[in-house]
């Protein structure tokens, strides 16, 4: 097993410079916040944990640090599990068009690791609320996940694997190849050794 794989699966240590942790949240656009509130909260069962309004001056002025151009916009966080946000800012009705999930740049879709169980649980929910998905299915080796649409048209896939019971879900190990599977596709890219041999470092044999 790769040295990445035994140390605390909470975080990722690469080359003992830089810590992962991972999401600390997820920043996504609505143009209807209460449209919003009520499939996280109501149909999905997540928690509103803050509400806010971006502080004036940071929208258009000097001081944006990258959140939307636009004044004093309300913006929402949810509790998405294993200590991380989902938030969003709301653009006011008309002055943004609807994204291309699969243009360059944009976000195609965001996975939660369910349990089993609440996976089970969320179908159902998604069902009273006649709200349709896709799944549950296969999507690699022993995970399965389903698909549907939030009201703002982002896609959300919600993923479990049956292996790891009502736990929290071991995902990296999981999902990590050997050298050799990985580099029968990578080699697909280049056939640069010195490159395979970066890319494939925290790698086992």
């Amino acid at each position: 097993m790769s040295e990445v794989l035994t140390r605390d699966r909470k975080e990722t240590n690469s080359g003992d410079r830089v810590r992962f942790y991972g999401v600390h949240h997820l920043a996504l656009n609505t143009d209807d916040m209460k449209m919003t509130v009520d499939f996280y909260v109501d149909v999905l069962g997540m928690r509103l944990v803050h509400a806010m309004k971006v502080p004036p001056g940071l929208g258009t002025g000097p001081g944006n640090r990258g959140n939307p151009p636009f004044e004093e916009i309300r913006h929402y966080f949810f509790d998405m599990g294993r200590d991380g946000l989902l938030a969003f800012f709301e653009m006011p009705k008309g002055k943004k068009q609807p994204g291309d999930r699969n243009a360059l740049g944009a976000m195609q879709h965001v996975s939660f690791a369910v349990s089993p169980e609440s996976q089970k649980r969320i179908c159902e929910r998604l069902k009273a609320a006649k709200v349709p998905f896709d799944g549950p299915m296969e999507i690699l080796p022993g995970i399965f996940s389903i698909y549907v649409f939030d009201p703002n048209d982002i896609r959300l896939e919600f993923s479990c694997q049956p292996s790891n019971g009502e736990g929290e879900p071991l995902i990296v190990p999981q999902v990590t190849q050997t050298k050799d599977e990985a580099l029968a596709e990578l080699k697909t890219l280049t056939g640069d050794k010195s490159w395979l041999d970066r890319a494939t470092a925290g790698l086992a044999d």
